[in-house]
């Protein structure tokens, strides 16, 4: 999401890359298609956004509860929790393909679920199913391409998967933007997110374990298999003795330190490089979740709109371009990370989410102090000179929200000769929005 992240690899390992998959074609194959777990993470984390707009038309409890949002768009975050967890003893146990392929039947299932929910609660049991599927997909896609990519292009192809990311952001914006008017809307929206499950799993019966957990399992002929559809006959031996020497590490440093999850963590912060190490990546995956980009994504389109443009539609359109501007950040940290490294990367990246972190908070302040007060007791106190006159004439004005609000015409949260035209300060929060996403 927005969460995670992806191996790295400089032009030299893309050039090299690009001949590799074309003298191989199966490389490319093997990649892209675990890659699709990708694009399913990020299909999730874009859908809900736009979906969430018509879901709050349907039903008029999601649109008073802003908790029931709340719940509704987490919820999928929760099960990936639970997934990316049971995820990884899946890939230890049955093996990564295997893994793949449960994540893709939760997955499907979770789609089809929200697709037909009658209400909220069974919206929300269908997004932790789909996040089920997505933190099982999410951890085991890179995990399966690097075991299964020749050792030269492997950062090359495990960047793929976090440009998928990225890339299913940006689809599933362009898919809300098509369903807008279609009957059924968010049916629609969220029901499309089991296609890419159901092309993984076809593509997945086809394809091979990863040659190092079959190696690992002690099924050195099946393994061997593989690796002669990677690697040229001449490189296959080495490859295997390289592969054998690493499982004999492996299960060496198991004998001292014990198996299971919990000996592992305590082995490593045992050792003072891999403890500072794993300090400095915990801390960089937890700032980037408190930045707030997550937020930006799930809310982008209700963001939008709280700026001042009232039309879904217009909100979803340019909502395209928080998404567009996510998945071009991914290609140009692919392309510069090695060239300028990732200290300076990141130090960049940082200072900009800052600086437009500080624009949001001051002009969503100063919109909030300078808006006219909607209530019954300034309309009533005001009489006819009351800051929102549409509201005296309303038949159900105590059943107004925001959305009302900015339809209302009031001249601030929306232009006076358009009411899904914003004023010029919304202007200011949006682009403060879409630079954020952007910069992250």
């Amino acid at each position: 999401m927005v969460e995670g992240g992806a191996t790295t690899a400089d032009r030299t390992e893309f050039t090299e890359c690009w001949r590799t998959v074309w003298k191989t074609p199966y490389i490319m194959r093997l990649a892209l298609s675990a890659g699709i777990g990708g694009l399913l993470f990020g299909y999730d984390t874009g859908v809900i956004s736009g979906a969430l707009l018509y879901i709050r038309d349907d039903f008029e409890d999601v649109d008073k509860k802003t908790w029931l949002q709340e719940t509704i768009v987490s919820m999928a975050v929760a099960g990936a929790i639970i997934g990316a967890a049971f995820g990884g003893y899946m890939n230890d146990r049955w093996g990564r393909r295997v893994a793949i392929l449960a994540a893709d039947i939760v997955f499907f299932f979770g789609a089809i679920v929200m697709a037909v929910a009658p209400n909220p609660w069974v919206i929300i049991i269908g997004r932790i199913l789909v996040g089920l599927g997505v933190g099982m997909a999410s951890m085991t896609a890179p995990l399966y391409i690097s075991e299964a990519s020749p050792a030269r292009i492997r950062g090359a192809l495990v960047s793929t998967n976090g440009l998928m990311i990225t890339g299913g952001q940006f689809l599933s914006y362009l898919i809300n933007l098509a369903f807008t008017r279609a009957p059924g809307t968010w049916r629609w929206m969220l029901g499309v997110a089991g296609i890419p499950a159901v092309v993984q799993f076809v593509l997945m019966l086809s394809l091979p374990e990863s040659p190092r957990w079959l190696y690992r399992k002690d099924r050195v002929d099946e393994a061997r298999a593989i690796l002669e559809k990677i690697y040229p006959a001449h490189e296959v031996e080495d490859e295997l003795n390289a592969l054998k020497l690493s499982v004999d590490a492996e299960k060496a440093d198991e004998a001292i330190i014990g198996e299971g999850m919990i000996a592992k963590v305590k082995g490593a912060l045992k050792n003072r490089v891999v403890r500072r190490g794993l300090y400095a990546g915990i801390t960089v995956q937890v700032a980037q979740q408190f930045v707030g980009i997550n937020t930006v994504m799930y809310y982008a389109p209700t963001i939008v709109q709280f700026a001042g443009f009232a039309s879904n539609s217009v909100a979803l359109a340019l909502s395209l371009i928080t998404s567009g501007l996510n998945a071009v950040g991914s290609i140009v940290s692919m392309c510069f990370v090695d060239r300028y490294g990732r200290r300076r990367l990141m130090l960049v990246s940082m200072t900009g989410i800052i600086f437009f972190l500080v624009i949001l908070s001051v002009v969503f302040m100063e919109a909030s102090s300078h808006a006219p007060k909607i209530g019954g007791v300034e309309s009533a106190h005001f009489g006819s000179n009351s800051t929102c006159s549409a509201y005296l004439t309303a038949p159900d004005a105590p059943r107004w929200s925001c959305m009302t609000c900015l339809k209302a015409d009031c001249a601030f949260c929306a232009n006076a000769a358009s009411e899904v035209s914003p004023s010029a300060i919304h202007c200011i929060i949006t682009f403060s929005v879409f630079m954020l996403s952007n910069w992250y």
